[in-house]
């Protein structure tokens, strides 16, 4: 197996030092950045399995990294933030990102986040048929998804909840069984942002986002997927 790489992207220089450390102890290469447009150079020339981005940086913040980098990436982005706000984070979620870290935090729990995160979107899987709503087909074996035939860009983390559903059509997952069943994991408070990665791909997929026909909400419950023909 080839070595993990990570990017920790912070103007906090001595945390910078400390996750370095944390994740080198773990077999990790480790790139490091303190400002945004030096980040954004490291991910295209060193193409790192994930990124851990701080959101408040000089000259570049950590919202506009990672809209940058979704314009031609899929690469996992687990962000830090200092930043009490649930609205904050659900942006971030919004745009791309994958996770999210509320500082102050453990490094041994950033450094988890990130195995779990790299297991998720690395790891094998079968090789299904591909699964047909309408328009938009899922190639869960190509890891594609497309819509009216056209390609549609998923963050990891979406694509993986997308897959949850689309393989238990009907089902309804509740907002925790999302997070356990995707994440590997669950702590309090993430469960609600699984509502701004579900956005997300009713933006993608739907005609209408605003009325959903395939990925749909059960009041009080959670999400299921309705539609789904085998080809």
């Amino acid at each position: 197996m080839s070595q993990r790489s990570v990017l920790i992207v912070d103007d906090d220089v001595k945390l910078v030092e400390l996750l370095q450390l944390y994740f080198q102890k773990d077999g990790f290469v480790v790139y490091t950045a303190n400002d945004g447009l030096t980040a954004l150079k490291i991910a295209r020339d060193k193409q790192p399995d994930i990124l851990v981005l701080d959101l408040m940086l000089p000259g570049m913040d950590g919202w506009d990294i990672c809209r940058t980098l979704r314009r031609d990436s899929e690469v996992p982005i687990l962000m830090l933030t200092a930043r009490d706000e649930e609205s904050d984070r659900l942006v971030g979620l919004e745009i791309g990102a994958d996770d999210y870290v509320t500082k102050p935090f453990s490094p041994k729990e950033v450094v988890a986040r990130v195995k779990a995160i790299l297991r998720r979107t690395k790891g094998t899987t079968t090789t299904p048929v591909p699964l047909r709503m309408g328009d938009v087909t899922i190639d869960l074996e190509q890891y594609q998804i497309t819509k009216g035939g056209q390609p549609v860009e998923l963050t990891p983390t979406e694509f993986k909840i997308l897959e949850l559903l689309a393989k238990n059509p009907g089902r309804v997952f509740s907002r925790l069984q999302i997070v356990e069943q995707t994440q590997g994991y669950s702590f309090e408070g993430y469960e609600r942002t699984v509502d701004a990665h579900v956005k997300n791909l009713r933006r993608k997929i739907e005609d209408n986002p605003k009325e959903p026909v395939y990925i749909q909400t059960v009041y009080g419950v959670g999400y299921r997927m309705a539609g789904i023909q085998n080809e």
